[in-house]
C-alpha cells in the first residue's frame, strides 16, 4: 500500500501517528524490528481521520481490492512474526496484509508477511510423471559387436591357417597393451615405466614361450626386468624405484601371462586348445553380462566395479561350465565333459578376478577405459583383462587333464 493512503506527515515537532518527530521516527521511515521494541515506542495513538480513502487502499487496486482477509497476498509469501514479538503477549495478530514494517494503526505491533525463500509449487498443479528409465549397456553395442566379430575372424583365420601368424597377432596385442598401460600410468600418476625395453622384451617373451615353452618364457621375463632396470638409469634418479617397479609389474601382467596362450598353441591340437580358451572366456563374460543385466540386484564388489552383481557371477559360472563340457567333449583330444565342467568353473572365477583386477587399476588411475582404439570396447587392455589371467589357468588344467602333447 502506498504511503499516501496513510495521510500527510505532521509538521515538525507536532505529535503524529507514530509519536513526535522529535522523539522518534515518523511514519514514512518507520522501520520494523528492534527500534519499536523500546518502552517509549510501544504506546500508540488513534489514527487521524483521513477522508476520501478508497475502501481497498487506492485506485491502483482492482474492483475486488488487493487487500483480502484470511491469508497471504500471494502463494509465495509465508507468515513470519516480526522481530521481537510473539503471540500471546498483548499484541494483535489480525489476519490480512499489513505494511512492510509489520504494524497496524489500531492494534500496535503485529506479525508481518514476508516472501518465502523457496516457494513451494501449488498443491493442485499436476506433476509430470517421471520418465521410465531403460537399462543400458553403457556402450555402443552395434560398434562393440562389429569390432568383436572382426577380431574373431582375424584370430580364427590366423589360428588355423598359420600358427606363426597367430603368435605375431598375440605379440602385437601385447605391445599395444603395454603402450596403453604405461601411457595411463604416466598421465595419471606420473609413473614413467620405460616402454622401449618393455615392448621389445614383451614381444620376445611371447616368441620365446612358443619356441622354448615355459623355460624360454621365464628367461625372457628375467631379461626384460633387467632391461627395465638398466634403461631407467639413463634418467635422473628421482622416481627410479616407482618407475622400475611399475615396469616389472607391466612385464609380468601383460606379456608374461600372454605367453601361456603361445604355449597352448604348441600342442598337436594347439589351435583347438586356444579356441577353447577364447570361447570359454568370451562365454563367461557374456553370461555374466546377460544374467546380471536381466536379474542382477546384489552387488558383487561395489567399491571396485559397481556394475558387477552376484547374479552375474552365477550366470558366468553356468554358461562357462556348459561351454566347457561341450568344448572338452568335442574339441579337445582325449577330453571329457566332466573335465570341461571343472575348466569352465575355473575360467569363470579367473575371468571375473581378472576383470576386477583391471577395474581396480582403472579406479586407482581415475579412468573408465585404458584406451580408445577399439570402438565400443575401449582399448586393447580392456579386452585382455579377462584373457590374461585365464590363460595360465586353462593351460595348466589342460596339461593336467590331457597332457602337454
Amino acid at each position: 500500500m502506498s504511503d499516501s493512503s496513510w495521510g500527510a506527515p505532521p509538521p515538525a515537532g507536532q505529535a503524529g501517528y507514530w509519536g513526535s518527530t522529535e522523539g522518534g521516527p515518523v511514519q514514512e521511515a518507520a522501520p520494523a524490528g528492534p527500534a519499536y521494541d523500546a518502552p517509549e515506542a510501544q504506546q500508540t495513538r488513534p489514527m487521524p481521520i483521513v477522508p476520501d480513502v478508497p475502501a481497498y487502499g487506492g485506485d491502483q487496486d482492482d474492483e475486488q481490492g488487493a487487500a483480502r482477509l484470511g491469508g497471504p497476498l500471494f502463494r509465495d509469501e509465508t507468515f513470519m512474526p516480526a522481530q521481537g514479538h510473539t503471540p500471546g503477549h498483548g499484541h494483535s495478530h489480525a489476519q490480512g496484509p499489513v505494511p512492510a514494517h509489520g504494524h497496524t494503526p489500531e492494534q500496535g505491533h503485529t506479525p508481518a508477511y514476508r516472501p518465502r525463500q523457496n516457494p513451494e509449487p501449488m498443491p493442485d498443479a499436476p506433476q509430470p510423471a517421471p520418465a521410465p528409465q531403460k537399462k543400458s549397456a553403457g556402450r555402443d553395442l552395434s560398434a562393440a559387436i562389429g569390432v568383436g566379430v572382426g577380431l574373431g575372424v582375424v584370430i580364427v583365420a590366423s589360428l588355423f591357417i598359420v600358427k606363426a601368424v597367430f603368435v605375431g597377432v598375440v605379440a602385437v596385442a601385447v605391445v599395444v597393451g603395454l603402450w596403453e598401460l604405461t601411457s595411463r600410468l604416466q598421465e595419471r600418476k606420473d609413473i614413467k615405466a620405460p616402454l622401449v625395453p618393455l615392448a621389445v622384451g614383451g614381444a620376445a617373451m611371447v616368441v620365446a614361450g612358443y619356441v622354448r615353452g615355459a623355460e624360454g618364457a621365464w628367461v625372457a621375463m628375467a631379461l626384460t626386468a633387467l632391461a627395465v632396470l638398466v634403461w631407467r638409469m639413463t634418467e635422473p634418479p628421482e622416481g627410479y624405484l616407482k618407475d622400475v617397479t611399475a615396469g616389472v609389474f607391466a612385464a609380468f601382467y601383460v606379456p608374461f601371462l600372454a605367453t601361456f596362450v603361445a604355449m597352448m598353441l604348441t600342442a598337436d591340437d594347439g589351435p583347438w586348445r586356444v579356441l577353447t580358451f577364447l570361447l570359454l572366456t568370451v562365454v563367461s563374460d557374456t553370461g555374466a553380462y546377460a544374467v546380471g543385466w536381466r536379474f542382477g540386484k546384489h552387488k558383487l564388489a561395489p567399491r571396485i566395479s559397481p556394475g558387477k552383481t552376484r547374479e552375474g557371477l552365477l550366470g558366468a559360472v553356468l554358461f562357462a561350465m556348459i561351454a566347457g563340457a561341450l568344448c572338452m567333449q568335442f574339441l579337445i583330444d582325449d577330453g571329457s565333459w566332466w573335465q570341461g565342467l571343472l575348466v569352465g568353473l575355473a575360467v569363470a572365477a579367473s575371468a571375473t578376478l581378472g576383470d576386477l583386477g583391471e577395474s581396480m587399476i582403472k579406479r586407482d588411475l581415475g579412468i573408465k577405459d585404458m584406451g580408445t582404439l577399439l570402438p565400443g570396447h575401449g582399448g586393447i587392455m580392456d579386452r585382455l583383462d579377462s584373457l590374461l589371467p585365464t590363460a595360465p589357468v586353462v593351460w595348466l588344467l589342460l596339461v593336467i587333464f590331457v597332457g602337454s602333447g
